[in-house]
């Protein structure tokens, strides 16, 4: 099947020409009719799987397809509503890419920031409205937003607005909204929290569920280093300075542990930068813009924070810390093998963590391969570990790797960004 296939009118097909897409991911292409039809959506994917443009693409052609965006007193006809800051700029991103031969406008509101320009791009009018929970709801309060008239409403990253506390806010928004309406529903994960959420939104609904075994596990090239905790920067310390990966995200599972690694590869000449919650919104931005530029070649992220990052060709995704969620790991290693390409991912694994990695082994239904030739299994002695000898050997055995090159700049020792 083609995108030619599923019924899209030529400007949004020459858009996605234009992107380079030939044929829809298992989920555009399960979803796409069904949302052309109108019909509410419960769609389980993980990032890496074409989702964005699953639901955004349906939702242009409804809009240019009702002629409702005249020139003067735009109404906003469609609400996205995400986590974060990042993946919020990165819908609306994507929106105008495949929104680039209409005339849907379309714009995106956040917090962190101040609101001037936001609410200047209301006042111009606006057919889409990408945003995260807080800010869309302080706008409202202010009157500069209306949801009176919203035809498609859009529920991503469901599970992680809970995670994040955003319950409450949700409720608020859906007591605004028109009850008739076409809904979409998004969500890595199904737990009870999160069915009894959908059916508060959803009407006379249908499922997608595209299984993360189906997705990214099968075209990532995988592997695990089995390391004490304590050697875990020596370990990735090394790994960056003698292998040829370019552009490295690497996950942490606390804003602290993000801003150690970086001082600590700092010190080693490895140039990276943080990116988590306590960033503001500029440096978040900028560090990101950095990232995706090549002029910052590891990144180290939280996961709400990495939620919107699409960097294309990522080389590597290492998990600095395994994470305690199993689905978590899908998503984490989603970044590198997005849509249909292959990735690199490996893990740090210590005694405290094995039971992490025996449940990502079982929703992946794969075994990690072992990386066991490496001189980081034990704690080092303060005096001639490793670190200090330089007797390091090379870690290479059973690793995944890419032929990337690697920046002429990677050991000079730079600030972080």
């Amino acid at each position: 099947m083609t995108f030619n296939d599923l019924g899209l009118i030529d400007p949004i097909l020459k858009a996605v020409a234009e992107k380079g897409y030939t044929q829809p991911t298992p989920i555009q292409e399960q979803s796409i009719p069904t949302l052309l039809k109108g019909k509410d959506l419960l769609g389980s994917a993980q990032t890496g799987t074409g989702k964005t443009a699953a639901f955004t693409i349906p939702i242009l052609q409804h809009l240019v397809e009702e002629k409702q965006n005249s020139k003067k007193h735009r109404k906003i006809k469609a609400l996205i509503i995400t986590p974060t800051r990042e993946l919020a700029i990165q819908i609306n991103d994507d929106i105008k890419a495949y929104g680039a031969y209409t005339d849907i406008r379309n714009t995106v509101i956040f917090g962190g920031v101040k609101q001037h320009s936001q609410v200047k791009a209301l006042r111009n009018g606006v057919d889409i409205l990408t945003a995260t929970p807080g800010r869309l709801l302080d706008l409202i309060g202010q009157g500069h937003v209306s949801l009176n008239d919203i035809n498609h409403f859009v529920l991503d990253e469901a599970d992680h607005m809970l995670d994040m506390g955003f319950i409450h806010d949700i409720r608020k928004i859906l007591k605004k909204l028109p009850a008739k309406r076409q809904s979409l529903f998004f969500s890595a994960t199904m737990p009870k929290s999160i069915i009894d959420l959908s059916k508060k939104i959803l009407g006379d609904f249908e499922r997608v569920s595209i299984a993360p075994q189906q997705t990214t596990a099968e075209r990532v090239d995988q592997a695990v280093y089995f390391v004490p905790k304590k050697n875990k920067i020596r370990l990735l310390t090394h790994l960056l300075q003698n292998e040829d990966f370019e552009t490295v995200l690497v996950f942490s599972r606390t804003k602290h542990g993000a801003n150690k690694i970086v001082k600590k590869l700092d010190k080693a000449g490895i140039h990276s930068a943080a990116i988590h919650g306590n960033k503001s919104q500029n440096k978040r931005q900028e560090v990101l813009n950095g990232f995706k530029d090549g002029k910052i070649n590891v990144l180290v992220a939280t996961d709400i924070a990495a939620r919107g990052i699409d960097v294309s060709q990522l080389s590597l995704v290492v998990q600095f810390d395994l994470p305690n969620v199993a689905e978590t790991y899908v998503h984490r290693i989603g970044r590198t093998g997005r849509a249909k390409a292959s990735g690199s991912a490996i893990a740090f694994c210590d005694v405290e963590e094995r039971p992490y990695l025996k449940a990502i082994q079982k929703l992946i239904d794969q075994r990690l391969s072992v990386v066991d030739d490496h001189d980081f299994k034990e704690v080092p002695q303060e005096t001639n570990g490793p670190e200090n000898s330089g007797q390091a050997r090379n870690t290479n055995k059973n690793r995944p790797r890419k032929n990337s090159r690697r920046k002429s700049n990677s050991h000079q020792k730079k600030k972080s960004h």
